[in-house]
């Protein structure tokens, strides 16, 4: 057999075992046409190099002129509903892995341009510097050794809000204001807790930048959800029973008698392993009202401390509401913070989520959903093998014509 029959014979192999996983993921669209440009979007966000484009994508794919038009119009202009693709994707994401944790990840998309839509100017505190960008927050479902995004939220800043005009050009629905990352946060916990075939796994967040933590612990917890949330050391927290007391997580791990020392190991480099000194409250804490500041009686929570190094590494805090857990139970999914950078960098670097070149709220949304749909289709068990092959993409018979 040549190498080019072998080819074939793998893009054909590569097909067939695509097709189930497309098929159920793209059911929601309505139109055979629509799942066509759906399947030959995502071939193009797996196989293309470099931008993922859709000029790029029909060009890398050898297709008709009009595929690009095609696939362009698939993104922006097709009004296919992006929510219903994302519940099958994170529920076949749960049926094929042993998720262990919820958590997010923001995403800053640099912009050139002041028509995308969410498009603005913000200080990026990393780096110091005034940027022109997008700004998502994603939802990910941890698995193994991967973190799979399965919602987007995208942040809008006030100036969205006030030019009616441009929400109309940008088809930004009416429901859409500008609201803090927690509270994106939030709503993405609500759309995920309203999936009760979903995993009832811990939410682990880093909220030591957040503008809210308390508010973003609190609305977990009124949805009953679990947390490892790592915080600032100014956290707030009410110690004590009969008269709590208002205190810092910094300042309550300070006191010699009132915390108990334990070790987790861990594994390092060349099979070795190491053991990280994790120090936590002997008793429970409760977290301030909102509203009120006073304290919240509903939930209890425990505060673990990892103490600074003689490196010059600083203490890190977590507020956990697993308070029945080993401390190496409530640590062990913090691993997923490291899995969503490894992620996300991934989805920058290989899957376009950078990439979106048009203009409206929909499109935005429409190109997430896909990305979010082939990092998936990459990284599930049972699809590593087969996305490695190159298939033929399917066109639309009105783009080969």
């Amino acid at each position: 057999m040549s190498s080019g029959e072998i080819r074939a014979v793998e893009a054909s192999r590569g097909a067939r075992g695509q097709q189930p996983f497309l098929e159920e993921i793209f059911r929601p669209l309505h139109r055979a046409e629509q799942r066509r440009w759906a399947r030959t979007y995502l071939r193009g966000l797996l196989h293309v190099t470099g931008r993922k484009t859709p000029p790029r994508m029909a060009q890398a794919h050898a297709l008709p002129p009009a595929a690009a038009q095609g696939l362009h119009q698939f993104i922006n202009a097709s009004p296919w509903d992006w929510e219903p693709v994302r519940r099958r994707l994170a529920l076949r994401i749960a049926a094929e892995t042993t998720p262990y944790a919820w958590t997010v990840a923001e995403l800053i998309i640099p912009k050139r341009g002041e028509h995308s839509v969410g498009v603005h100017r913000r200080l990026d505190p990393v780096s110091g510097l005034t940027v022109n960008c997008q700004r998502a927050v994603g939802l990910f479902l941890a698995a193994g050794n991967h973190c799979f995004p399965v919602d987007w939220s995208l942040v809008l800043d006030e100036s969205w809000c006030r030019d009616r005009q441009r929400r109309l050009r940008a088809r930004v629905p009416e429901a859409e204001t500008a609201r803090p990352v927690g509270g994106h946060v939030l709503d993405l916990a609500a759309r995920a807790v309203a999936q009760t075939w979903l995993p009832d796994v811990p939410w682990v967040l880093d909220l030591t930048r957040c503008d809210d933590a308390t508010g973003v612990m609190a609305g977990l917890a009124r949805q009953r959800q679990d947390i490892v949330c790592e915080v600032d050391p100014g956290q707030v927290v009410f110690a004590g029973d009969r008269f709590p007391t208002v205190i810092t997580a910094g300042e309550l791990m300070e006191g010699r008698y009132a915390r108990q020392q334990t070790a987790i190991i861990h594994q390092v480099a060349d099979g070795a392993t190491a053991a990280i000194p994790i120090r936590t409250y002997a008793g429970t804490v409760r977290l301030p009202r909102r509203s009120t500041g006073r304290d919240d009686d509903s939930v209890r929570y425990r505060v673990l401390q990892r103490p600074a190094t003689d490196g010059g590494r600083p203490a890190r805090y977590w507020i956990t509401s697993l308070t029945d857990r080993s401390v190496e139970d409530v640590l062990a999914p913090v691993r997923s913070r490291a899995a969503v950078r490894t992620a996300l960098a991934a989805l920058q670097e290989r899957f376009g989520v950078l990439d979106f070149e048009g203009r409206s709220f929909p499109g935005w949304h429409h190109h997430m959903t896909m990305a979010s749909a082939a990092y998936a289709f990459r990284h599930l068990p049972d699809r590593q093998s087969l996305a490695r092959l190159d298939p033929a993409p399917a066109v639309p018979a009105e783009a080969a014509g």
